[in-house]
């Protein structure tokens, strides 16, 4: 666990790090103004978006098979090419090149997983599976302040930084990462097995699966929709520099910390994972709403600590998920869901950066920059109705 929480800090500070400067990358590459950099940066999305949706199940299933520290190694490697190419990119198409390379290294986070499932009985599944929610968000404290310092500077420097950062990572996980997966619980596949829809469709043969994966994807959709929009949208609302927005996403990340760190821990115990998902999606749906209306910037630091309790949804719901899945297939479980990501990854960015340009750009029809905010709180309020929809169904509370 001290490796694993070490090598997922240090990702993702490396990805909060270019946070508050994306736009203003994007602005000096393309040359732009706002508005087109927000449809940029969807489109850039996308492309991320569409490598690993096809390379999750790949590397889940090598991941059963081989084992998982060469595919974390791997993805590391890539991450470190990835994040350098900004750094030189003098035209648009290095920095889609740039998202090609990072969405075939999408493991990082699936391989995590499957290690914690490896090495953990299942009691302690979910108290772990929240720590690395936990260290998400102290990446996300400590990458989008550094970064926004950096862009205040340069705003070619904080890529450089995390570029250096994976690098890092990369030789400690060579000399310290232990393998986790024994070679008697590895699982052998067919070339064929190696496509995303087949992933999925094997996963829902378990029992409830289809709808928990649904009610998944639906929740799923807006956290990985927001870094390519929050920016954006608080330049536009509050003309907040690459410094402020930094330090908003830093408090974002502090609030996932207390949340998953500390909090969780105790939801868990007094509430069981079904009433903590519950809650969970509940204040997610109510903080979007509030987000679309805020009219001033201290405002989005109070709905953040609502958007916090959203915390206690991910790391029930791998709980319950990983329960029901034999040890064989925790990786292409992983890499289902990494799939499933990176359709909402296709979907949420692309979506909400295209509505932000239609809702903000010169001569819009009406004028609202928090319109997406609605958007993905009707998506968390399905994602809510599935869920419980299914478990009473299936009697799992």
């Amino acid at each position: 666990m001290a490796f694993i929480v070490g090598v997922m800090l240090i990702d993702s500070i490396s990805f909060g790090i270019t946070l508050p400067v994306t736009p203003q990358i994007i602005m000096t590459v393309g040359d732009v103004g706002l508005a087109q950099a927000g449809l940029l940066s969807g489109y850039l999305s996308l492309v991320y978006a569409c490598v690993q949706f096809f390379s999750s199940p790949i590397l889940g299933s090598l991941a059963d098979k081989y084992g998982r520290r060469p595919i974390l190694l791997y993805s590391l490697l890539a991450l470190t090419a990835a994040y350098v190419v900004p750094v030189f990119a003098t035209t648009l198409d290095w920095l889609f090149f740039s998202r090609l390379v990072a969405g075939c290294a999408s493991a990082t986070y699936a391989c995590a997983y499957a290690y914690i499932v490896d090495i953990s009985p299942i009691e302690q599944r979910a108290q772990r599976f929240g720590l690395i929610g936990a260290t998400f968000g102290l990446g996300l404290v400590i990458g989008p302040v550094i970064g926004g310092m950096l862009g205040s500077w340069d705003a070619r420097a904080p890529f450089a930084v995390a570029g250096a950062l994976c690098l890092a990572n990369l030789c400690y996980g060579f000399f310290f990462f232990k393998e986790s997966l024994a070679k008697n619980a590895r699982r052998d596949f067919k070339m064929k097995e190696l496509n995303p829809i087949g992933a999925m469709v094997r996963i829902g043969k378990y029992p409830t699966m289809k709808g928990m994966t649904l009610a998944y994807f639906l929740f799923v959709i807006a956290p990985f929709a927001l870094p390519s929009y929050w920016t954006f949208f608080v330049i536009e609302k509050f003309k907040w520099s690459e410094f402020e927005v930094g330090l908003s996403q830093g408090f974002y990340g502090l609030m996932m910390v207390i949340m998953q760190g500390v909090i969780y821990r105790w939801a868990l115990r007094s509430l069981g994972p079904f009433h903590a998902i519950v809650l969970g999606m509940v204040g997610a749906l109510v903080a979007y709403i509030c987000y679309a209306f805020a009219e001033y910037g201290w405002q989005f630091y109070l709905i953040i600590g609502v958007t916090a309790i959203s915390g206690f949804v991910l790391p029930s719901l791998q709980l319950m998920m990983t329960s029901q899945v034999p040890a064989d297939s925790q990786g292409e479980l992983q890499g289902a869901l990494s799939s499933l990501n990176s359709l909402a990854s296709i979907i949420g960015p692309l979506v909400l950066t295209q509505l932000f340009f239609y809702f903000t750009k010169t001569g819009a029809v009406w004028y609202f920059p928090g319109v997406s905010f609605l958007v993905i709180a009707l998506l968390t309020a399905l994602a809510l109705f599935v869920f419980v929809i299914t478990v009473r169904r299936n009697q799992l509370n």
